[in-house]
Formats: C-alpha cells, structure tokens, sequence
C-alpha cells in the first residue's frame, strides 16, 4: 500500500513527523561582559509559532474600535481566538468598505487592524481586487475609468495601512473573474477586456508600488488545472507572486488527505510557499454535492449537531495534519470563529453561535497549544552556559530563575542550530 505521505515525482516529499517544522537548539547564554552563565538555571518558554494559525478577524472589529454592541459575548470571542490563532484575515471588500464613493472606512479597519498587531498578530488584508462585494457607484462607468479608480484604490489603501497590514490578497478568484455571471459588477467587464494576466498584473504593481516589502497573495478557489494555468501564465509574463492561496470551503465534505497532498503536490512544484486562505468545516448536515456555486444553497435553518460536532473534531484535526505534513505550507486560515455570522449561516465556526467551544475548537487548540508547543522548561546552563531544548520554530525566551533577567531566540532553521543569548547578571 502506497502512504498518503509520499509524493509523487515533482513534489515536496510530506512528513508527518513535522521534522520540518522543528530545530534543536543548543543556545550558549552570556552575560553583559561576553563571559558564558555557567551552572545558571532558566527557564524555556515558547511565545510565537513561526506556522502562521490564522482566522478572519471580522467578528472583533466593532469590539477592536469600542463600538461592540455585545462586549461580553465578543469578548468571549476574543479570548478563544486569541488562544489559538496567530494571523488574522480582515474584510477590505470595496463595496463594504467605501460604499459611498470618496468615503472609505480606513479609519475603523485600521483601529481593527492595529488592536491585533499590538497583540503580535499578522495582519492581512482581503482583497485588494474581485468581483465581487463591488460598491454600485462603479456601473455604468467606462472600463478605463474603472480601471483607473481600481489602481487608486489599490494605492490608497495599501499605503494607508503599510507597517500594520504588509501582507494582502492582491487579487481573488481571477479564473472566474471574466466571465462571472451572477452579481452584475464593474470588474467582470474589465476583467474581459484586459485578460486575467492584466488584471493580476495591475493589482500586484500597484500594491507592490506603495509597499515594496508587502506580501501579496493570489487567491482562488478554483483548484483545477485551470489556476495552475493561470499561475504558469503569470511567472511566465515576469509578475512575481510571493504566495499562493488555496481556498477550501468544505461545505460538502471534507476533501480527505490524499485529495489535500495530490492538490499540495500540484501546487508546491512553482517553488512558492502556499497559504491555506479559506477553511470551513461544517458540524451540521453537509451541502448537496450537486449544488455548483455554494451562495445557491440558501437555508431557513442550518443548525450543529452533536454528531457533527464530533465529526468537524476529527476532519479539522486530519486537516492541520495534513498542512502542516507538507513542507509547503506556511498558513491556514480558518473562516470564521463562530457560528453567529458565519458565511450562508452554514454551522461552520469553532465556537457554538453561543460563544460555546465546540470539539473542533479544543482539538485544534491541544495542537497548536500542546502538541506544537514547547511547555515551560526548567534548564540549567552547563560549565560553557550551554542549554539545549527542541522546539517547533518560532520565538522563545529564555529566563534566569535567580532574577537576572531574560533574553530571547528565534529558531527560524529546521535540524540542528547552534545559537547565542544574552542574558544580564544577576543583581
């Protein structure tokens, strides 16, 4: 029998182990003056996961800007998520976002977004071009004139919110985007007139023209051959896009590992790290398979079930496995934290639409908070003021037990790394 972990030719080989994702640190600490803290007992503890655990933000904005009308029930939410999650997606929807024209809400998004980075979390933006959530006061205008209306738009809100939002979905779903049907909209022409090439070309120069060091993602759905196409045409047309997005909304059903690896497979030959953009499993009765667009399944009522529950637990566990097996994965967004709100009312969240965890939401915790984190270890520096730990990548401090103060490491290297600190003398 074939493992699910072995690649085929071409692809990054997964490992299920995580070996990847983790380094053996021997970290010699010294003082002030240079000289090595023998014989001193400190304490390890891990404070950032380099794996970006991401979730949309949406829900906490009007708490963020102190404009909640439920401050307990949000701030309910804003403990769990900010016990699991690292990286936050926020809603830059330019029909929302600036539904009268000269009036954007930069204001409200950029408190939003500056409540999470002082928390240390990654901020991205979403999205920057689409079809879709377009503000009515673009129709009828010519296409240059929408065009030149999309660049600046582009512009203004990446320099806008440049030093708390570098990391962007630069453009969504471009291989419908041409030819999309079901919301009349201003881009869909443009998008015919220019080409999908074009259109993504804009949208990456003119963000990348604000903010040279911003990531930029492009985004879709459509996992076929179709966007692996559409990628090979854009790196052949010199356009330089930092990460690719993945969607995953698995309304109905759970895509199964050997689905995931033989998707990772096909996408990870460009040699471009892969964020896992949009994740939803459902913990209630799943969408019709035969249902085509997934905004077409309109239901009076879509409630979890403890059944479901139980089996949302075991598919978000299979499924962060089976990212994280893959060396090309550097993020996975989960859309959406509660069932309150969630997209088509589908029972989707980690978290009841009481507030309540769900079995998903402590799963996908004992991973991120257990089993992919260093606990808190008691070390003692030996007579060179060596230490050594293992840990998944990301941040550490290291501190005195005696009071003399703290320093901090970043394992950012797979294997073996040999590493320095400083840590002041005791007083």
């Amino acid at each position: 029998m074939t493992s699910l972990f072995t690649a085929p030719t071409g692809g990054r080989t997964p490992d299920p182990s995580l070996a990847h994702r983790r380094a053996d640190a021997t970290v010699t600490l010294r003082g002030p003056d240079g000289a090595p803290l023998a014989d001193q007992d400190v304490v390890v503890r891990q404070t950032r996961h380099a794996f970006l655990f991401g979730c949309i933000g949406f829900d906490l904005v009007d708490l963020a800007g102190g404009t909640s009308q439920d401050p307990a029930y949000d701030g309910r939410l804003a403990d769990a998520w900010f016990d699991v999650f690292n990286q936050t997606t926020l809603p830059f929807y330019w029909g929302t976002f600036e539904p009268e024209r000269g009036a954007p809400q930069t204001d409200r998004l950029l408190r939003a977004a500056r409540w999470f980075a002082d928390r240390g979390v990654v901020v991205k933006g979403h999205p920057l071009v689409w079809h879709t959530v377009q503000p009515d006061w673009l129709l009828g205008l010519p296409d240059a004139e929408v065009e030149r209306l999309q660049r600046e738009r582009v512009r203004r809100d990446v320099a806008a919110f440049r030093g708390v939002v570098d990391t962007w979905d630069a453009i969504n779903e471009v291989v419908i985007m041409p030819v999309f049907t079901a919301q009349e909209n201003a881009i869909t022409p443009l998008a015919r007139q220019k080409g999908r090439v074009e259109m993504i070309r804009m949208a990456f120069e003119e963000a990348r023209a604000e903010n040279p060091g911003a990531t930029l993602l492009l985004n879709d759905f459509d996992l076929s051959t179709a966007y692996e196409c559409l990628v090979e045409a854009v790196l052949g047309a010199g356009i330089r896009i930092d990460r690719l997005g993945l969607q995953s909304h698995m309304h109905q059903g759970y895509l199964g590992e050997e689905r995931t690896l033989e998707i990772l497979d096909r996408f990870s030959r460009y040699g471009i790290p892969i964020h896992f953009t949009e994740t939803t499993l459902l913990s209630g009765d799943l969408m019709p398979g035969h249902i085509e667009d997934l905004n077409d399944w309109q239901v009076e009522s879509w409630p979890s079930t403890p059944e479901g529950e139980e089996r949302q637990a075991d598919e978000v566990e299979r499924h962060y496995r089976t990212l994280l097996s893959h060396p090309s994965v550097e993020a996975s967004t989960y859309w959406g934290l509660s069932d309150r709100g969630m997209w088509l009312n589908a029972p989707g969240g980690l978290l009841r639409a009481d507030g309540s965890p769900k079995p998903a939401y402590d799963r996908l915790r004992g991973l991120v908070k257990d089993e992919w984190w260093l606990a808190p270890t008691t070390l003692r520096t030996d007579a060179e003021g060596r230490v050594r730990f293992g840990g998944f990548l990301g941040d550490y401090t290291i501190e005195r037990l005696d009071g003399g103060g703290a320093g901090t490491v970043t394992l950012d290297t797979p294997g073996a790394v040999t590493l320095e600190g400083k840590l002041p003398h005791a007083a």
